[in-house]
């Protein structure tokens, strides 16, 4: 099965993983609501890694709470516990088999953390290793890059988020996720494929709940396309990189439809000011002369 069929398997199984969630997350929030962590700590490689990053703005925004990503070479190659006790350590892998992941859990539980691993298999190393296994219900998935565990993955987040912060409208919008995946399939990105198809390298901008998409992007032009591509947040892309920008060089920009499209939208007008065949997937609200519009659900 290749990628794309994949893919297209990605709303079942966000439909299937709830029944699978329920209860472990059930157990998870219970344990977070009776003694609350001051922080929470990421783990992951790869689309799980942007996955995290998904995860930290969700945590952060609707729950207040700090989320660091660890660096697991600290406890596999510099061998230093940390002081962990009573946080939330959330570890992320699609397959629950890299050793650094399952080292890095091991040490987290020792130093006593709450450790949860978001899994797609749940009789691995990794969900051993740590407390709580949420699976994802991705299924097996054969292609070498992730697709429908990635968008699973966010999902089963989502659902974590919706349990620990109560947020009773949640639930429903999750619930109509699967036919909101399954429209996405039908939006039409062909403007985009000769000018990205054609460059060498070319850059992924996000921010809020889209720097997680950007990179994610950025990994898969990279891993299945054979191009060079860097995702920055938006704010960061302006410290630097954006002197990179010269006329036809190419951008795909992720709205991420709330607060923080003003400033992508501004910065989205500086791009096309300077040339850039700039790509904007989201719902315009600045008439910007250039870009090319790419249709995304809102």
């Amino acid at each position: 099965m290749g990628m794309a069929e994949e893919l297209r398997e990605a709303p079942d199984a966000v439909r299937r993983q709830q029944q699978a969630l329920t209860a472990p997350l059930g157990a998870l929030v219970a344990r977070l609501r009776s003694r609350p962590p001051q922080f929470v700590v990421t783990c992951a490689r790869g689309s799980s890694a942007h996955a995290a990053t998904f995860a930290k703005h969700l945590i952060e925004l609707h729950l207040g709470i700090p989320v660091a990503a660890m660096a697991p070479n600290i406890a596999t190659v510099y061998r230093r516990p940390l002081r962990l006790g009573g946080q939330l350590f959330l570890a992320i892998s699609q397959s629950g088999r890299s050793d650094d992941l399952v080292e890095t859990a091991a040490m987290a539980r020792d130093a006593g953390a709450v450790t949860a691993a978001f899994v797609n298999t749940s009789e691995s190393p990794l969900a051993a290793a740590c407390e709580f296994v949420l699976p994802i219900g991705a299924g097996p998935e054969l292609s070498i890059a992730a697709t429908k565990s990635f968008v699973a993955t966010l999902a089963a987040l989502l659902r974590l988020l919706a349990a620990w912060s109560g947020d009773e409208r949640l639930p429903d919008a999750i619930d109509r996720l699967p036919e909101r995946l399954i429209s996405a399939t039908d939006l039409d990105w062909a403007a985009a494929l000769g000018p990205l198809a054609d460059a060498d390298s070319l850059i992924a901008i996000g921010r809020g709940p889209t720097l997680a998409i950007a990179r994610e992007a950025a990994l898969k032009l990279k891993e299945i396309a054979n191009r060079h591509a860097e995702a920055f947040s938006g704010a960061e892309f302006l410290h630097g990189p954006v002197a990179l920008v010269e006329p036809r060089y190419p951008i795909l920009m992720f709205m991420p439809g709330d607060a923080a499209d003003d400033g992508l939208w501004h910065l989205a007008v500086d791009l096309a000011g300077k040339g850039a065949a700039l790509f904007i997937a989201g719902q315009e609200r600045l008439k910007v002369t250039g870009p090319a519009l790419l249709p995304a659900l809102a």
